[in-house]
């Protein structure tokens, strides 16, 4: 069965792009069929991959539109099972087109109804903003799966997200449950990365939504993008590589065991500390 997830954060920076590429070919090499969608006029997982954003035809953009159908856009990586639906800087626009449309927000689900039975993990790169797009993400994903950096901002930012989330659910009637809390730019060495993983284990611990895969500061996951390669094709025995490999694994446990986790009766105020309890970075 297929599942679509969206990967957001209204936050940049937080290895949105980097999650999407490398969970994506982390599962396409344990032989499950994935897709990539580029919904970041950024065009990062795109770049990610290879693929000369200001030389590509057919983008996510001419499909939305109407221009093209959603299959002519799919083009494979040169990662076996792994194909990208890219996106360049015309997507900017979307948001302001998509919005005078009726029923906006079911655009991009509608869009992409052909190809989800076709792949096994769609995984939909957004941009770090609550706009229209991310909007259209929601009502046509299954599930969300929220990285979040090991810093105290962060914490305010996955409770606004939550939020934000139940929000859309409620008005738009369209629930999406969340797949998981990943924390990402985890650093060992320093004692904020330490406390914030702390807040996050005391607070979602019992609810199965953090996942057990903590993904590293790692210099090689930062490399990997400019040579147009995931990190796994880069360097396969970074700590980066073996991280994600790592999620990919958890999240196929998690799917084979059908255990769903809800966020209905998260209490969003527990989760940021108090101001007067920010850790300092050691020296």
């Amino acid at each position: 069965m297929s599942e679509v997830i969206a990967v957001m954060n209204q936050k940049g920076g937080c290895g949105k792009t980097t999650t999407v590429v490398n969970t994506a070919t982390s599962l396409a090499v344990m032989g499950k069929s994935v897709l990539v969608v580029d919904m970041d006029p950024q065009a990062n997982a795109t770049t990610s991959f290879g693929i000369d954003k200001t030389k590509i035809e057919n983008t996510v953009y001419d499909a939305i539109i109407g221009d093209i159908s959603i299959k002519k856009a799919t083009i494979p990586t040169f990662i076996k099972n792994l194909f990208i639906i890219p996106s360049n800087i015309s997507l900017s626009g979307a948001g302001v087109e998509l919005s005078k449309r009726e029923n906006y927000h079911i655009i991009l689900k509608e869009t992409l109804k052909d190809v989800v039975p076709l792949f096994d993990y769609i995984f939909i790169d957004l941009p770090p903003s609550l706009g229209v797009i991310t909007v259209n993400a929601l009502v046509a994903s299954d599930s969300v799966l929220i990285p979040i950096q090991a810093e105290y901002y962060a914490l305010e930012g996955v409770a606004d997200l939550i939020s934000t989330i139940k929000l859309v659910e409620n008005r738009l009637r369209s629930p999406t449950p969340i797949k998981g809390i990943l924390l990402t730019l985890f650093d060992k060495r320093t004692r904020l990365s330490k406390d914030v993983y702390k807040e996050l284990k005391n607070y979602f611990g019992e609810t199965n939504l953090l996942f057990k895969t903590v993904i590293p500061r790692n210099i090689r996951l930062a490399e990997a993008p400019s040579f147009g390669k995931p990190c796994l094709i880069y360097d396969p025995e970074s700590t980066g590589t073996k991280a994600y490999l790592k999620l990919a694994k958890e999240i196929i446990q998690r799917d084979s065991n059908s255990e769903e986790s809800s966020s209905n009766n998260i209490n969003l105020s527990k989760l940021v500390p108090k101001r007067n309890q920010v850790p300092e970075e050691d020296e």
